[in-house]
């Protein structure tokens, strides 16, 4: 892990990502908050946080689109795109994902008339309701194909159930024979190896003249396919056989649909994602009863009424932190205890959440400054990989980050020079912070 990535697990930036991927509805979306870091470029930041701030508009007029039934259907989409058939499950996702796309569009290109930053990927979700409705009717389960699906298909089943009747009454006429009693284990129709049978006691198996299926476990009972149900038996398989083609034929016939609109899904897939991510970030924003800074890339930091967003915010005591309008350094002083460090790590964290397209948790009339690199060294434990001492260990990191640092870096470090001789360790700290500041 490299000194940025540290910094960012110092300054406990994975920890409001965890926050937002718990806004996200798909599990996609919160796989892609938790992977999100912070951009250098202040073009990119201004898009991701009016992107953010768009949403936050919309969701205060009309609530939150729902995502619900947004699977990841890519691997899906490719098979079917290369001439593959996919199963009910697969269907039934995709068939999720363009409801998603057609409700989430209805949302957002509805009774507006003011244009935003995020109607590019309402634009891109592409509906096809009738493919949607299609597949919904005729996949009634994961497992489960309606009789509606097709005439053929509904035909077949017509004639199953008839069969299935047939045996049925052929079988209760036998359990309800006078004749057969003694000989049957108990007066009950079973199946077995999907033909119907009846059980019949081991010692009276000759009785009973038909096909020997199975024998229980105990071996007192044999499962016995009387010889006049045979032929319906075997025309019920034979019609299983031709519903099984049949059940093939629809679920290819449905792939094929969507692989002919499989770039088309891709897209709205790819549009739903972005904006679910979106919409946690307002969820998010509108919890920590955020707002959107003023962005610059001067260096200039003011952040009025700052909160931290991992600390409960009626305990957390707001804080002004002002930096790099009139100053580029700020040493900050006092007791033990006094909150030092958490002002340290609120100046960073709010800084990479505002790169990360994400509101913070300030006054209005804030101000965030982009930069090509945010680096930390905060805490004091020691390194017990590289056998190094609190001193040597803080050391090894301002190393690091003298050789990352550039003119548009934030650095933030805690207890500059502790661990070793005070006098030494405030002359080290001035020639630090000396060689940052060039």
């Amino acid at each position: 892990m490299d000194s940025y990535e540290k910094s960012l697990q110092t300054l406990e930036l994975p920890a409001v990502l965890a926050l937002l991927a718990a806004q996200a509805v798909s599990e996609t979306a919160r796989t892609q908050a938790m992977a999100l870091r912070p951009s250098g470029d202040r073009a990119v930041v201004a898009t991701r946080l009016g992107e953010t701030s768009a949403a936050a508009s919309m969701m205060v007029v009309k609530g939150s689109p729902s995502f619900s039934g947004v699977k990841d259907v890519r691997a899906a989409l490719q098979r079917a795109d290369m001439g593959g058939a996919l199963n009910t499950r697969e269907l039934l996702d995709i068939a999720g994902v363009l409801q998603a796309a057609r409700c989430v569009r209805s949302y957002g290109t509805g009774e507006r008339q003011d244009k935003t930053s995020i109607d590019y990927l309402f634009s891109a979700l592409q509906a096809n309701r009738f493919l949607e409705e299609k597949i919904f009717t005729s996949i009634t389960g994961e497992d489960e194909i309606a009789d509606s699906a097709s005439s053929e298909l509904a035909s077949i089943r017509r004639l199953i159930r008839a069969a299935s009747a047939r045996v049925h009454d052929a079988l209760q006429k036998i359990i309800s024979s006078p004749s057969y009693a003694k000989a049957l284990q108990e007066p009950i129709i079973t199946m077995r190896d999907g033909r119907f049978v009846v059980p019949v006691k081991i010692e009276c198996k000759n009785e009973v003249k038909g096909l020997v299926h199975d024998t229980s476990s105990s071996g007192a009972t044999v499962f016995i396919e009387p010889m006049a149900v045979v032929d319906a038996n075997n025309e019920i398989r034979m019609l299983q056989n031709e519903e099984q083609l049949e059940i093939d034929r629809i679920l290819q016939e449905f792939s094929e649909r969507i692989g002919q609109v499989a770039d088309a899904t891709r897209d709205s897939f790819a549009a739903l994602l972005q904006l679910d991510l979106l919409f946690a970030k307002s969820r998010l924003a509108d919890k920590m009863k955020a707002t959107v800074p003023e962005l610059n890339e001067d260096g200039i930091i003011e952040f009025r009424k700052a909160r931290h967003p991992l600390i409960n915010k009626e305990k957390v005591v707001p804080v002004d932190i002002r930096l790099g309008d009139g100053f580029d350094t700020l040493v900050i002083t006092g007791p033990n205890t006094g909150g030092k460090t958490v002002v340290l790590k609120t100046l960073g964290l709010l800084t990479l959440m505002a790169a990360c397209g994400m509101m913070l948790p300030v006054a209005t009339g804030s101000r965030a400054a982009v930069f090509t690199h945010v680096l930390a060294d905060i805490g004091d434990e020691q390194s017990i990989e590289q056998s190094l001492s609190t001193f040597s260990s803080h050391i090894v990191k301002i190393i690091e980050i003298l050789t990352i640092a550039d003119t548009k870096s934030l650095v933030l470090t805690d207890e500059l020079g502790a661990g070793t001789d005070p006098t030494e360790g405030a002359a080290l700290a001035v020639s630090i912070i000396t060689a940052l500041r060039q």
